[in-house]
């Protein structure tokens, strides 16, 4: 599956997971990234984009 929104270019961030004692191991964050169908160009496709996208209203869905 696509790691990164093809409209916004959110994509994971890497970080450190601290437990209770401090001890550090290596962590991702992946963004929600949904599969579907929307309007690019005038033809509906299936691209890659995060729910914010979705939400927000930047991606059209095909009717």
């Amino acid at each position: 599956m696509a790691k990164s929104c093809q409209f916004c270019e959110k994509k994971a961030v890497h970080g450190n997971n601290v437990s209770h004692s401090h001890r550090k191991t290596k962590r991702t964050w992946a963004p929600n990234i949904q599969h579907v169908r929307a309007v690019v160009d005038g033809k509906p496709c299936h691209v890659y984009v995060c729910t914010r996208c979705l939400r927000s209203g930047k991606v059209q869905r095909p009717v």
